[in-house]
């Protein structure tokens, strides 16, 4: 499978077969402009929604046609198993910002989580529907989801082999964001690609647990 980072918390997916996938497309130039990656016009064969946001509900600069998922459930499209199990935005029910999904994408082998704007702990109960995770797509900016501290929490909790951060301050975006080094410092393992995409295997993944930057593509 190659993971490509868009930017902000956009990933692609391209599956062993060419199914692509993409997660959390965000309308370029929200917020008055504080969303600044470029817009995404990759193909897609299905598209994730974690929650009605305009950072991270945009379908109409992708090419298609695509399913769209935008609905706590479960559903098999085109050899892909995606399951969307409900949280919410922030630390208070949602009272705050509203629901959030968290997607369990089951493809080649592997188990890929996309937390989507996260804005709280996990219980058991949803780490349990969650399960092996082999990659996982993290919010770690805070402000509109979980902090530094607090992603670090749900990472040990969740246990993934490689962990993708995501949804945090770069020179694309003006939303008052934490730097992705306020998650990374002091952690063993953090490999900084010079890029926007690797390329993940059952028989590739690390022995031991990493974080992976990616460069935005965008």
């Amino acid at each position: 499978m190659k993971i490509k980072w868009y930017g902000h918390a956009a990933f692609g997916l391209t599956t062993k077969s060419g199914v692509k996938v993409i997660i959390d497309p965000y309308e370029s130039g929200a917020f008055g402009g504080t969303i600044a990656y470029a817009p995404i016009t990759d193909h897609a064969d299905i598209v994730l929604l974690s929650h009605d946001h305009g950072d991270h509900n945009h379908t109409s600069d992708i090419k298609g046609p695509f399913a769209e998922v935008r609905a706590e459930g479960s559903c098999d499209l085109k050899g892909v198993r995606i399951s969307a199990l409900p949280v919410f935005h922030d630390a208070s029910q949602g009272k705050e910002r509203g629901k959030n999904l968290i997607f369990v994408i089951e493809v080649d082998g592997l188990r890929v989580v996309h937390a989507g704007d996260l804005g709280h702990l996990l219980d058991q109960n949803i780490l349990s529907r969650i399960g092996r995770a082999d990659v996982l797509m993290l919010p770690v900016g805070g402000t509109y989801t979980v902090n530094a501290t607090e992603a670090t929490q749900v990472m040990n909790a969740i246990k993934p082999s490689v962990t993708l951060p995501m949804h945090y301050k770069s020179e694309k975006t003006g939303l008052p964001l934490a730097p992705v080094e306020d998650f990374t410092k002091g952690k063993k393992r953090v490999r900084k690609v010079d890029g926007s995409e690797i390329e993940v295997t059952l028989d590739t993944l690390p022995k031991e647990p990493e974080i992976v930057v990616l460069r935005f593509a965008n």
